[in-house]
Order: structure tokens, then C-alpha cells, then sequence
């Protein structure tokens, strides 16, 4: 009992703390850096969108502003059957610049059949994905598309910056979260690619853009198609998008819920980059990043089980019980005192995509695929 005890421990502390400490390491050691220049290529930003008439224009707007050459940048938004005046918006959007263009699928398939439909229209040789109300910085293209400049580089990722105008616990808890997934992937960067992107900032050359399964996670699945290529996935901390944090916890468990099941089904759909064949680094990071992030919650819930009857011992194990038994009460407390700060935020927050990760893979498991879901709500 002992020996599980200490195994568990161990992992646990691999997947939140060992990995990224390693990773870090590797990055001081040996670099692999991404040589960019002023490469200004055509680009094609695509954004999916399903009822979106309160978010559409601001978004495309804020595309065609960027500090990008007009001539070489157009715009498709790809109306995923939308009904609440999103197609009208585009169209007087498209009448007044012709790099504007609006595609219609019906019926509604989903973002990832949407996407699949668009690239055929596309022109450019970059794709930018746009989420339909992510806004960037105004100089975010060209950050991104300057890692273009290495031919190794298929993909990049940008810097998503979650604000929390409610302060709310999950607000609180998951800006957190994202300023240590930033530090990491900056840290992957630097030793070949990242394993994970946000989705709503994010561009490839359009030449290794490969179609996917219309329940497939377009964000997850594609980078790792990039990968299996033979083309780095980098990011780039410069290229800036802000977005609201989700304010409200069933509307951020609902999501990590369907986003952990897509993911889960997208490692298994690419289970090959886990064989002998594929590079042995990455395939490292892709096991320690994704698929035993996904899985912690079996030796977070093992761990506790095996504690309370070791607790009895004293010492220790009963303060080991009592931490672990603080850390959940601190995370109950942080669901009914919003606003309390990161002694409830981040053991909330933790708690939740754990808990969202479980149920995920109980659906995974009984073999349930997610292709519709409503924005901001899940």
C-alpha cells in the first residue's frame, strides 16, 4: 500500500510539475530556435460561425484593421447555419470590402466540416483560425506569419489572454491555468514543438492543411497532422488575442468536458504518433502533456483512497491526508466565494477540468462523439 502510495505521488507530481521542470531544463540545455524575418505571404483568416450577429462584425473588422499588407490579407466567414442575422452582417461587411467573403454551410455540421469546406476558397498560403469573437492585437498576423520564414515551421500558435472582468472564481482560476500552459509551450517551442494550441489564434501553411472527421477537434487534430508531416508547431507569445473568460462555472465545465472528449478521441485517432516510428521527443511530450494530463484524475482519486486507510499511521501519510482533504475544501469553499482570490480560485479551477476529464472520458469510453455544441455555452 505503501509503494502505490508513493507511485501515485510520484506521477502526480510528473504530469503538474516534473514534465514542465524537465521541459524547461531541455529548453536552457539545447535550443532549437525559429528564425523568422519580415515575411509577409498572402493570408487567408477563417472564422466559423454559428449564430454569432452580436460578435461577427467587431471580429472582422478587427481582421481587416490589422497592420498587414490589405492586398495580401481576405477574410472568409463560414456561416455554420446560422439564423440570428450572422450571414446579413458578413454580406454588408463583404459589400464594403472585397477581401470579405461569406460561405453558407447548411445544414449545420459543425466548425470542423465548416473549415474543411472553406480551404478549397481560401487563396492565401497562410490560414489564419479565428474564433468568431476572438479579437487580436493589431500586429498579431505579423507575428504570427514572421515564423515563416523557417521552412521547418508548418504551425503557430499565439498568446491568448483571458480577462476576468467579473472576478470570477472560474475567470480567476483559469487565467491562472493559462499562464502556465503559456510558459510551457514556450518551453516545447524552444526544444522542437508544442503539443497543445488555443484554437482561436492559430495558422498553418495551407499546402499541409489535411481534412478532418467533422467530429475531430480541428485545434488538436490538426497540429498533430503537421507533425506527423515532418513540420514544427510553434508559439508565438507576441501575437496577442484577448478574450473574455467564461464567468460561469457550468458554462467552463461544459466546455472542458466536450473539449476533453474531442481531444480524447483526437489522441486516438493519432494514436500512430504514439508508435516507435514517430519521433521519439515528441512522442515523449504527446504521452506527458496530453494523454496523462487528460488521465490524472486517476491517481488524484486513487491517491485519496489509498491515503485514508495508510492516515491511521500518523506522521506523514495522516498530513499528506490532511493537505490533500484542505486542497478539496479550499476548491468547495472557492464554488460558493467567488472572487476570494487564488487560495479558492486555483484549487477550484484545478478541481473542475479534473473533474470535466473524468466525465469525458466516461463518455469517450461509451463511445460518444461531439460534432454541434452552442458558442458559450458548451
Amino acid at each position: 500500500m505503501i509503494l502505490i502510495f508513493w507511485l501515485l505521488l510520484a506521477l502526480l507530481f510528473y504530469i503538474y510539475f516534473g514534465y514542465p521542470t524537465v521541459v524547461a531544463w531541455m529548453a536552457q540545455l539545447k535550443q532549437r530556435p525559429v528564425a523568422k524575418d519580415d515575411n509577409e505571404p498572402t493570408v487567408t483568416v477563417l472564422i466559423a460561425a454559428f449564430n454569432e450577429a452580436e460578435h461577427i462584425e467587431a471580429t472582422v473588422t478587427n481582421k481587416l484593421a490589422q497592420t498587414y499588407p490589405a492586398e495580401k490579407l481576405e477574410v472568409i466567414v463560414i456561416s455554420d447555419g446560422s439564423d440570428d442575422g450572422t450571414d446579413e452582417l458578413v454580406l454588408k461587411l463583404a459589400a464594403e470590402d472585397s477581401r470579405v467573403k461569406l460561405l453558407v454551410q447548411t445544414p449545420r455540421a459543425g466548425k470542423t466540416s465548416a473549415l474543411n469546406m472553406a480551404i478549397p476558397e481560401a487563396t492565401g498560403e497562410i490560414i489564419v483560425f479565428s474564433d468568431a469573437n476572438s479579437v487580436y492585437k493589431q500586429d498579431a498576423i505579423a507575428h504570427l506569419v514572421r515564423n515563416f520564414a523557417d521552412p521547418d515551421v508548418g504551425y503557430v500558435t499565439g498568446q491568448m489572454i483571458y480577462g476576468n472582468p467579473e472576478s470570477s472564481m472560474t475567470g480567476e482560476g483559469c487565467s491562472a491555468y493559462m499562464k502556465y500552459e503559456n510558459a510551457l509551450r514556450q518551453w516545447e517551442t524552444d526544444i522542437g514543438s508544442v503539443v497543445g494550441v488555443d484554437g482561436g489564434i492559430d495558422c498553418m501553411r495551407r499546402e499541409l492543411y489535411l481534412p478532418m472527421n467533422a467530429d475531430q477537434l480541428p485545434d488538436f487534430v490538426q497540429p498533430l497532422k503537421v507533425v506527423e508531416q515532418g513540420y514544427r508547431v510553434v508559439y508565438e507569445a507576441r501575437a496577442l488575442l484577448g478574450e473574455d473568460a467564461l464567468d460561469d462555472s457550468g458554462r467552463e465545465y461544459r466546455m472542458r468536458v466536450r473539449v476533453g472528449l474531442r481531444a480524447l478521441w483526437g489522441l486516438w485517432d493519432m494514436r500512430q504518433l504514439f508508435s516507435g516510428s514517430q519521433d521519439g521527443l515528441f512522442r515523449w511530450q504527446l504521452f506527458s502533456h496530453k494523454l496523462l494530463r487528460y488521465l490524472a484524475f486517476i491517481p488524484q482519486v486513487l491517491l485519496l483512497l489509498v491515503n485514508l486507510p495508510l492516515a491511521s499511521q500518523g506522521g506523514f501519510f495522516a498530513m499528506m491526508l490532511l493537505l490533500q482533504l484542505g486542497f478539496y475544501g479550499l476548491a468547495l469553499l472557492g464554488h460558493y466565494r467567488p472572487g476570494s482570490g487564488a487560495l479558492f480560485s486555483i484549487p477550484y479551477y484545478f478541481s473542475l477540468i479534473n473533474v470535466a476529464s473524468a466525465h469525458a472520458f466516461l463518455r469517450f469510453a461509451k463511445g460518444e462523439k461531439v460534432v454541434l455544441w452552442k458558442p458559450r455555452v458548451g
